[in-house]
């Protein structure tokens, strides 16, 4: 069964673009058009991953990226969205909201289908063992669920695959380009911040724990194991 990819987009020919290149690429492809009717869709239909327009009628791609990520049953679903190009503060809030990456406008359809096939494979649970123990936290690589001290986190795919990969390199020195390529799956270096706003947002996650993620000016990140 294919994959379903919705998009919520009120410009209905960016739409037809969307619609045309993603089920040429072997997707079922669902459409909104405008912010309450994309996350009924969201809520009902559970698609594999969700593209995602900013500008948007009776509620904007901000308000329902919040909505998506509070919600049980819409949270884990990759997002990615779409702004103006230049709007650099638009796509800051929007990976701060829970988006996992993010395309400006105007954009290669090529590339479109290429971030979706990434986001659905980092979605995926790693070739690797299936749980881990490192400190407070433990990780279920089956379900990409980690918990911290007994609690789940609220994580997203992308900040558990971050997570994950930190701590499967404990010690080790991560360059935000390393981070790009085995998290996202970028074959070139695109703008390093989208690293470092999923960074902050998965520190304040990990709260009193944060420090195990260690910023090494100029360097990148590692994950420094908690002395017991």
């Amino acid at each position: 069964m294919p994959e379903t990819i919705l998009v919520i987009e009120d410009e209905e020919d960016v739409t037809d673009l969307i619609r045309y290149h993603l089920k040429k690429a072997k997707f079922r492809v669902i459409a909104a058009e405008d912010g309450a009717e994309g996350l009924e869709l969201a809520g009902t239909e559970r698609p594999d991953a969700i593209v995602l327009d900013i500008m948007l009628p009776r509620l904007n791609g901000f308000e329902v990226a919040k909505r998506l990520r509070s919600s049980e049953s819409t949270r884990s679903i990759p997002l990615l969205i779409l702004s103006a190009k230049g709007e650099s503060e638009s796509r800051i809030k929007g990976l701060e909201l829970g988006a996992d990456d993010y395309l400006p406008k105007p954009f290669s359809p090529r590339e479109l289908v290429l971030r979706i096939q990434s986001l659905l494979r980092r979605s995926t649970p790693p070739a690797v063992a299936d749980d881990s123990s490192v400190g407070p936290f433990v990780l279920d690589r089956t379900t990409l669920k980690v918990t911290m001290e007994g609690k789940r986190l609220d994580l997203t795919s992308t900040e558990f695959k971050l997570l994950s990969l930190l701590i499967g390199k404990a010690g080790v020195i991560q360059s935000r380009e390393d981070l790009l390529t085995e998290v996202w799956g970028y074959k070139s270096t695109v703008d390093t911040r989208t690293v470092d706003t999923h960074m902050r947002r998965l520190r304040e996650k990990l709260s009193d724990n944060s420090a195990c993620i260690e910023t090494v000016r100029g360097e990148g990140y590692r994950f420094i194991v908690p002395s017991a």
